[in-house]
């Protein structure tokens, strides 16, 4: 019967211990100048709060923009949105998530802008058209100076290069879109749902062409007491919408930070189930950009 070889198993093993040893503790593997898209999630959270951080800073948007491309997500802005409910959620500090939300808005509504400022050329040209005509002329010679036959002063006109007969636009009022446009109060309703949580206010928030705005903020008050949350917080829900659960028998206010129609009055509504059973309903609140 033959022996096994212990002292070769023994090698095999005290050589894969060192090889362990070494690669894990000595000289462990390192990864230099990698590309932001590679890291891990929480990695990529903690690149994006760096990067609103810094925009709050500075305010360079463009700059701001060009690092969040180096993620490559599908959407900058909805993974901005999901960031900032997760920070939220973790209960990490609520300046950080409200930067992280704001930068969202920010590129939210850069991408909707895409109206032309007009060019003055038209009225340039018409200036140039109504110019008066210059003349230059010699002066006469003075008494002092004997005088000479001389040659007949010339008359030098100048006349305006442009022949364009266009006539000239009355003054019209240009308009051009705004960040800082106000919202309109455009629908508020009672909402009787025993499957939602009691007294829920409901703030939908959108634009001229319905769409929905993410990262706005929106001021709460009451008699003793302020609050302020953002929408699209919950994207499951909508880009455009938050919610907050009010206090029963308690009068709110409600506005957008950036100017909008003021809800007062908001109170949670008494509703009854279909078995008679009494019970606080929510309120949902609609504002539109004009």
């Amino acid at each position: 019967m033959r022996r096994l070889p212990w002292d070769i198993f023994l090698a095999l093993l005290a050589g894969l211990g060192l090889g362990l040893v070494y690669s894990w503790i000595i000289s462990p593997t390192r990864v230099i100048d990698t590309e932001p898209a590679v890291l891990r999630a929480d990695f990529k959270d903690q690149y994006r709060s760096v990067i609103a951080a810094a925009y709050a800073a500075t305010g360079n948007l463009p700059r701001a923009q060009a690092r969040l491309a180096l993620l490559r997500d599908a959407d900058p802005v909805e993974a901005l949105n999901a960031q900032a409910q997760r920070m939220l959620a973790r209960g990490e500090q609520v300046e950080r998530a409200d930067q992280v939300a704001a930068l969202a808005a920010l590129m939210s509504d850069e991408n909707n802008i895409n109206a032309p400022i007009p060019s003055p050329t038209l009225e340039l040209v018409s200036q140039i058209e109504t110019a008066p005509t210059v003349t230059v002329t010699s002066l006469p010679p003075s008494s002092d100076v004997p005088t000479e036959p001389t040659e007949i002063p010339e008359i030098i006109e100048v006349q305006p290069t442009s022949t364009v007969s266009v006539p000239t636009p009355r003054p019209t009022a240009t308009v051009i879109p705004t960040l800082g446009a106000p919202f309109a109060l455009t629908g508020q309703e009672s909402i009787c749902d025993s499957n939602l949580p009691d007294g829920l206010l409901q703030v939908l928030v959108i634009s001229p062409n319905r769409r929905q705005l993410a990262g706005v903020e929106i001021v709460i008050t009451w008699d003793s007491g302020k609050e302020q949350f953002f929408t699209g917080l919950k994207p499951e829900l909508g880009n455009g919408y938050a919610d907050y659960i009010m206090t029963p028998d308690v009068a709110y206010a409600v506005q957008l930070a950036r100017g909008s129609d003021v809800a007062v009055g908001i109170t949670a509504p008494t509703c009854q189930t279909p078995a008679g059973e009494a019970f606080f309903g929510g309120i949902k609140l609609t504002f539109q950009q004009p």
